[in-house]
């Protein structure tokens, strides 16, 4: 089993960037496809990003392309989430999960989950 705690949320102004942290515990992260998630008020949980455990290959929404990217440190069993150019759309709870198996998906589809982390954009 594996607790994922995100953080590294906040305010920031438009077109400013933040970087998620989500941080693993109880099992090596590397074994797990992570995905990124997030929830607006009044929306559904959204894919945003998510990396697969055996290579490292990478998938991103749309609304996210060219501006967020994922990475994995395996030494600090930590995955990131840069995000760049944020619009005031991106304000949402962000979400990290985890899930075995041969790949990763934009889908909610995973059996563990953080707590989230906010993330506002706003002038």
């Amino acid at each position: 089993q594996v607790q994922l705690v995100e953080s590294g949320g906040g305010l920031v102004q438009p077109g400013g960037s933040l970087r998620l942290s989500c941080a693993a515990s109880g099992s090596t992260l590397g074994y797990y496809n992570i995905g990124w998630f997030r929830q607006a008020p009044g929306k559904e949980r959204e894919g945003v990003s998510c990396i697969r455990g055996s290579d490292g290959g990478t998938y991103y929404a749309d609304s996210v392309k060219g501006r967020f990217t994922i990475s994995r440190d395996n030494a600090k069993n930590t995955v990131y989430l840069q995000m760049n150019s944020l619009k005031p759309e991106d304000t949402a709870v962000y979400y990290c999960a985890a899930r075995s198996g041969v790949d990763c998906s934009l889908s909610p589809f995973y059996r563990y989950w953080g707590q989230g982390t906010q993330v506002t954009v706003s002038s």
